[in-house]
């Protein structure tokens, strides 16, 4: 993989964090956070997607890896819900 394509994968997956944070109800995780978030839901899509026998909506090849975009935007905020709700946070 190539550095323009790991970084090209670090933007993407800092985005989906982002707009996962915010739709699981938390927000100003930072950049190193929303990236690790990211990764975390392309992880948990990716693997809930194989076991379920999902297909893998909208993936686009980065450094010929797939990265599930759809997936991981939906069990990113799945995640943030799921701490979230674990931890008792209720203030903002």
């Amino acid at each position: 993989m190539s550095f323009l394509s790991l970084l090209i994968l670090l933007v993407i997956a800092s985005l989906i964090g982002s707009i996962g944070a915010r739709l699981g109800g938390r927000r100003n995780l930072g950049c190193f956070g929303s990236i690790a978030l990211g990764f975390i839901g392309a992880f948990l899509g990716t693997l809930a997607a194989k076991h379920f026998g999902w297909p893998l909506l909208w993936s686009p090849i980065v450094g010929g890896h797939p990265f599930p975009v759809i997936w991981a935007l939906i069990f990113s905020s799945l995640f943030v819900a799921f701490l979230r709700l674990i931890s008792g946070d209720k203030k903002e």
